[in-house]
């Protein structure tokens, strides 16, 4: 028998909720290219899903467009499948239907998918569950013993089936949760009845509302990281020993190099959670399953082969897996914001992390208030410092009204109090290099990205800045392979990454990644540097039409730039080679004056 095709209605309602996601919400290309796949497949046009059509209608190319020598799409439909796989390994883990752009095609797939529930919430008469061959594909059968239950993708033979799993998905759901709000309940009244005062005063839980949706919860602390190892041999010691040096290194999370304690009531630890390292599909494969102390659920299983776990190459993978998952952008931090769960500290790194994708002034605002709020309540944590400080640059370099009349010298004190708090810190020392870099200190600024990047290998975030701050003190050749393996590496990163990357293969000539770059510095706030660099993109790659677009949107939204771009550039401390490589593009796109 056929498995069952997902229906029509429920592949449009995960598309709408896939769309209005925050995996999703950093890229406004990949959402376009994702609608614009299903819609047409779902249409009946799955043959017009070709690479010229798609350069035409998705990203304006003409009729000229030639794929051999622009790889816009393929690039893009690269970064929509890590997206994808992002998304449904994070906050669309329980989608009912499965979307996926299956390589050597555009026709998108879809099959109706199963979430792993805890061990302890599973029905009695539940059918064991196959572990898959590899990350999220579907098994070749369902007979693996019943404790080998991770998450895994399958299709139910009727829709009768399909809507009787759903059912009992959310009933058992549903009663998990309930019990761990009564575990949260019943050990707050407990610490609060021992120790004679309110031992979980900074936590907040309301029952749920009318609607039946869970209430806000609030809990001081960044989020609690074990590692349990439960595989053996060398593959799995290289695995452990990566994910323990990449894990200690970030600032976002408190790392315990052991598991969670069998004996503690996990209800109780809802912003906890557990890297798994348990035996893989086959012989020497090591499977790495991120998952909620509280409630089991699965954020993320990945099984690395022999060949991802060797020498030289676990480093890597690791990186990739830690920086999809432990930073304020990635799974974790989205799992406990989805989830109604909410730290003060926790809050303003989210939102921190959305300015930065978004780079506008309200979500910079937001993202400073919420940060100086923690300040004023004296907190002792060094990220906080840190993020405030560059924040505080960021307003001095746009002009930004909030807060009135920022300095350098006030973003200076705050990262200096960072590097007091936290010696170690590599959000301190990369705070500390970004502001040298606005102040001209280039030597300084290379020295103190450097630290940041030495002190933790393992977070991309910490290569690209090394990267973007090597390429603006003039150190093309050496800073543009660090951004660009970042770039190419982890698909939701921030748009500065891009334009970092823009610059570097700009000043080095490879005018096809420039431009591919530039692309991607579409953002919901127009920056005139962001605007330029695509201006100059576009008459490289000879899309005139788009240059001249572009050219009369600069002379319009930025006036002071288009008639002087030099001064800006200056401003910001480039270097005098790029400048002059910036300002005589911009000339002769009719940007600046000629003298």
């Amino acid at each position: 028998m056929e498995p069952a095709t997902p229906a029509a209605p429920a592949v449009r309602e995960t598309l709408e909720r896939l769309l209005a996601s925050e995996t999703f919400g950093r890229s406004e290309r990949a959402r376009r290219l994702l609608r614009y796949l299903v819609e047409r497949e779902q249409a009946g046009e799955a043959d017009r899903l070709k690479g010229v059509s798609i350069a035409m209608d998705v990203f304006g190319k003409d009729g000229d467009f030639d794929g051999s020598t622009d790889a816009v799409v393929r690039v893009q439909a690269g970064r929509l499948r890590e997206l994808l796989d992002q998304y449904f390994a994070s906050e669309g883990i329980g989608e009912p239907v499965r979307i996926a752009i299956p390589r050597g095609g555009y026709v998108p797939s879809y099959e109706l998918n199963a979430i792993r529930l805890p061990a302890d919430a599973e029905p009695a008469d539940a059918a064991p569950i196959a572990r898959p061959s590899k990350h999220f594909e579907k098994p070749e059968a369902a007979a693996a013993p019943v404790d080998a239950v991770p998450l895994t993708t399958t299709r139910a033979p009727t829709e009768s089936a399909s809507l009787l799993t759903r059912q009992l998905r959310f009933f058992w759901a549903a009663m998990v949760l309930v019990i761990a709000m009564l575990g949260i309940l019943v050990v707050r009244q407990g610490n609060a009845f021992l120790h004679g005062d309110d031992a979980a005063a900074p936590v907040e839980v309301e029952t749920a509302g009318a609607t039946g949706s869970v209430a806000s919860q609030t809990f001081d602390g960044l989020p609690l990281i074990y590692l349990a190892i439960k595989a053996d041999g060398p593959e799995a010691a290289r695995v452990a020993s990566s994910l323990r040096a990449g894990l200690a290194g970030f600032d976002t999370i408190d790392f315990i190099g052991r598991d969670a304690d069998a004996t503690r009531n996990r209800s109780a630890d809802p912003i906890s959670f557990v890297f798994d390292l348990i035996p893989g599909t086959a012989a020497g494969d090591v499977m790495i399953e991120l998952q909620s102390v509280a409630t089991g659920r699965v954020l993320l299983s990945r099984n690395l082969t022999p060949a991802e776990s060797a020498p030289g190459a676990v480093e890597s993978n690791i990186a990739n897996l830690l920086t999809s998952t432990v930073p304020a952008s990635g799974a974790i931090y989205s799992y406990i914001d989805q989830s109604d769960i909410r730290t003060s500290q926790i809050g303003c790194l989210v939102l921190d992390d959305l300015y930065y994708l978004d780079q506008s002034a309200k979500a910079h605002e937001a993202a400073y208030r919420c940060l100086e709020k923690l300040v004023r309540e004296s907190t002792k944590s060094s990220l906080v410092y840190s993020e405030l400080a560059s924040l505080h640059l960021e307003a001095v370099n746009n002009r930004y009204a909030y807060p009135p009349g920022a300095t350098v010298e006030q973003a200076m004190s705050f990262a200096h109090r960072a590097i007091q708090m936290a010696p170690m810190s590599p959000h301190a020392h990369r705070a500390y290099g970004y502001l040298n870099s606005r102040l001209g200190n280039t030597d300084e600024a290379i020295r103190w990205m450097r630290k940041a990047y030495e002190l933790n290998p393992y977070d991309l975030g910490m290569a690209a800045a090394y990267g973007y701050g090597l390429i603006f003190a003039g150190r093309y050749q050496e800073g543009t392979p660090i951004l660009g393996h970042a770039v190419e590496a982890f698909g939701g990163h921030p748009t500065w990454w891009d334009y970092g990357l823009f610059v570097g293969a700009f000043m080095q000539g490879d005018t096809q990644r420039a431009a591919i770059a530039s692309e991607s510095l579409r953002t919901t706030a127009s920056k005139s540097h962001y605007l330029a660099a695509r201006l100059i993109g576009a008459k490289i790659s000879g899309r005139d039409k788009l240059a001249n677009e572009l050219a009369n949107e600069l002379t319009a939204e930025f006036p002071k730039f288009a008639a002087n771009p030099r001064a800006t550039f200056v401003d910001r401390k480039y270097p005098a080679d790029l400048i002059d490589r910036l300002v005589q593009s911009l000339r002769s796109a009719g940007i600046g004056n000629p003298s």
